[in-house]
């Protein structure tokens, strides 16, 4: 049985995050974008636009040149891996939640009394 509720999107965006993952580790070339982790990839429901959230130990902004620099080599990559019609513009956004959560819980530690 096909579970329905889990939309064409959201099975693509799954796909385009595995792909990307393994692409930047063993394909990507460019020495800016180093190393990095796709924390989600969101792809609109008509499927043409793919925001995908990275994060990185290094927080370096070169990362984002070298991910601009490379849209085209990981889409051309991504329409030879994917049984999909067309592959969505790829947009890289840095994702700053785990930068927020370690602010937060540097926050509350620094209030809590020593122990």
């Amino acid at each position: 049985m096909v579970n329905r509720s889990y939309a064409r999107s959201d099975r693509i965006s799954e796909q385009i995050k595995r792909e990307l993952a393994e692409l930047i580790q063993s394909e990507l070339k460019d020495p800016a974008v180093g190393m990095l982790t796709i924390t989600e990839v969101q792809v609109t429901p008509d499927l043409l636009h793919a925001k995908i959230y990275f994060t990185s130990p290094t927080n370096d902004p070169l990362i984002m040149e070298g991910l601009a620099r490379s849209t085209g080599y990981l889409r051309a990559q991504l329409s030879k891996r994917m049984a999909t019609r067309g592959i969505p513009q790829l947009h890289f956004v840095y994702d700053t939640s785990i930068d927020e959560g370690m602010k937060i819980s540097k926050l509350i530690k620094d209030a809590l009394p020593p122990q």
